[in-house]
């Protein structure tokens, strides 16, 4: 089953959900946002990528146009050590360097675990 990455879109908001649902980390972001909020991060603010397999999505990583940050990065946890939030976190500091940013941020709870290797 290979890996997919690919541009996160508005139907992918439910996958996004359950992925955020089934990590500990960061409690408050993604729980406390309406759909609409999710679509405006995805379409207008900023942009959103996912991992997925089997056409499940098993990782996901929103960057922020904005300010230059990840808003988010979150991997399930039964889908972690292969390397898809280092692919989820490059591809969105690529994008962001490509809207103008040279600085960028990732917010984390100190004993989150690694995000990247």
């Amino acid at each position: 089953m290979a890996a997919i990455l690919r541009q996160a879109v508005r139907s992918d908001v439910a996958g996004l959900f359950r992925v955020r649902q089934a990590v500990s980390e960061n409690r408050l972001f993604l729980l406390t946002l309406a759909d609409d909020q999710i679509i405006e991060a995805l379409e207008t603010t900023g942009r959103g990528w996912v991992i997925e397999l089997d056409g499940v999505i098993v990782a996901f990583a929103i960057g922020d146009a904005l300010t230059g940050g990840i808003s988010a990065l979150f991997v399930d946890p039964p889908h972690r050590g292969h390397g898809y939030g280092r692919r989820l976190y490059d591809t969105v500091v690529e994008w962001l360097w490509s809207q103008g940013h040279d600085r960028g941020w990732l917010n984390g709870e100190p004993d989150a675990g690694a995000l990247v290797h």
